[in-house]
Order: C-alpha cells, then structure tokens, then sequence
C-alpha cells in the first residue's frame, strides 16, 4: 500500500469514527449515522465513491430496496425484462446458472473497493446496465437522480420485512458472535437503527419521488407483485419501454418471465442451493420462504401494538399504506 492509500485509509477510518454510532444488529458491531441514514462502516467508502464517481447513463435501470423487500426476486424479474433480447431462450438463461445478485451487482457495494477497476468494469457493462442499491433516494449520485435512467422501488410490509431481516442476518457468517435477541433486534427496528433505516424514511424517500416523477421512479409493493406477479411484471415492462411491449407475443414472453423467476423454481436451482455471495452470505440464504404473513408466528401481542403504532406514525397521512396479513 502506498503512502498516499495509507493516508487516505487513516482518513477515511477517522472520519467513520466521528460519526454517532450504535450497537447494531448486522454483520458489524456497530452502524454509524452517515447522511442521515444508518450504514455498516465497510459501505460508507462505497457511497462516498457512487456520488464523487460514479456517472449513470441515460437507459441504466436501477433497481433500489430496503433490504429484504423482495430484492432478490426484483433483480431476476428486471435482469430477464431487460435482457430479454440477448437472452431470448428460457431454457439456457443465465438466472438457471447464476444467483440473481451474481447478474445484478449492488453499486455501493462494488465501488466500495478496486475504485477504478470497478468504474472501469462498470463502463464496460453491456447496456442497457442494470445495478442495484439499497442507499436512500437521498443519497443517491447525482448523476442518477439527475439523468433520465429508471429507478424502480420494492418495499415490503414492515412487519414481514423485520422477520426476514432477523432471518438473514442470524445466518450470515460474521454475525454468529453478535448476541441479539429477536426482542433487542426489534427494538433497534422501531428505533430505525437498522443497516440504510430508518426503514420509514427509506420508504418514503422513494414513494414521495415516484409521486412526484412517476415516469423516474416504479414503485412496488411486494405483497402487490406477489399477489399478482404477471399484472405488476407488465407494469415494468411498460415503465422500461421493453421492446417486449412491441411484440405480437408480449403475454407469453411476461408468463415465461414470471415462470423462470418464480420463487420455487429459482430456490431449487442448484446454483442457488450451495455457495456464498461475496463470501459472506449463503446463496440459499436468500430463499427462505417469500410468504406474505410470516411474521404473526414471531410477534408477540405487544410486538404487533407497539410496530402498529409505528407504522401509522410514520407513514399516516403519506398514501402510503400495507394490508396486515395475519
């Protein structure tokens, strides 16, 4: 390492140990408050170099999430939409060969090391490029909120989003000696002091934009797109312009789409089965259940009143409202 990469190193980590911290439920002890939102210390080098760097192209499609909304889903839906033309077959498509987050790289994960090589890679890409992100709108580049490029915006019920946070978090290999109870987790969850939270924020962050640039920004619930997937499929279909919308077998070509992307299919494939992405977090990890609801065998009644409470809070008065499942 150089003098001038030791220096810049040293900076960086002074000025992560500037900002507040908390005891964080996630793969690092602690999650410090950077541009109002809360991020792991290893990301935040990655946001600085996505807005000081990074320059979108007019037909990039960004996909953007709270973690554990349907990310994963989203980014094998809007890979296959996308790509269609180069990918036209369905039986040798690459999402039978490869996890959807090996096909969709998350832009502040991927500039947070290798600067140049990755901006390099990044320009690159076949086009149109598809990245995801799960910063807030906020914090997004410039270059994205400012360009013509697509945004598109999955959230979650909060109640079910909590249970797949709790899941997957537990699961990942670096967070084994952090000893959270579901009950401190939750806690630190109405708090909003969870990785890119507050989660109300982060919602409404995007929802009040695709409001105000409906053309800019889709925004999707996951309950919605499950509920039914070929309706919401189109709806992206026709936000991205697709040439799909041009063909004589449109219908067929979204069925097929929402077949190969379909939950089951994609957790009994085996590139999904073993492995680890970004030798962190299991591949399997990533398709647990996809079930609308699962929280109600892991809330207590005082758990339900007290994340109820929240929701109306925080999001009464916005439009923005989910259907309780339970």
């Amino acid at each position: 390492m150089s003098l001038a990469s030791d220096k810049e190193a040293n900076e960086e980590n002074e000025f992560i140990l500037s900002l507040p911290k908390e005891r964080g439920f996630s793969s690092s002890p602690y999650l410090y408050l950077f541009q109002d939102f809360w991020c792991l210390p290893s990301r935040i080098q990655g946001v600085n170099n996505s807005q000081k760097h990074f320059h979108a192209k007019d037909n990039d499609v960004f996909l953007a999430s709270f973690p554990k909304s349907g990310t994963t889903w989203l980014k094998a839906l809007a890979f296959a939409i996308v790509n269609h033309q180069r990918f036209s077959s369905f039986d040798h498509h690459p999402l039978l060969s490869s996890n959807p987050h090996q096909l969709v790289s998350s832009l502040e994960f991927i500039l947070s090391h290798d600067l140049h090589d990755q901006l390099l890679s990044l320009s690159n890409m076949s086009e149109p490029r598809v990245l995801g992100t799960h910063l807030p709108f906020s914090s997004l580049a410039e270059s994205i909120t400012k360009s013509s490029c697509k945004i598109i915006y999955i959230c979650r019920n909060p109640f079910d989003t909590f249970v797949s946070l709790w899941e997957f978090v537990t699961k990942m290999k670096s967070v084994s000696s952090l000893e959270f109870t579901l009950e401190e987790a939750f806690e630190n969850y109405c708090n909003g002091i969870t990785v890119f939270g507050p989660w109300w924020r982060h919602m409404l962050g995007y929802w009040n934009e695709s409001k105000t640039r409906p053309n800019k920004v889709l925004f999707l619930k996951y309950e919605d797109l499950k509920e039914d997937t070929v309706f919401h499929v189109k709806r992206i279909v026709e936000f991205l312009d697709s040439p799909i919308i041009q063909g004589g077998e449109s219908s067929t070509v979204i069925e097929n789409i929402v077949n190969l992307c379909r939950f089951e299919k994609m957790k009994d494939l085996e590139v999904n089965k073993s492995g680890y992405i970004d030798n962190i977090v299991e591949k399997k990890h990533f398709f647990r259940k996809g079930e609308i609801g699962d929280w109600i065998n892991y809330f207590s009644p005082s758990m339900i009143e007290k994340l109820s409470k929240i929701v109306e809070e925080k999001l009464g008065g916005s439009g923005l409202s989910f259907k309780v499942h339970s």
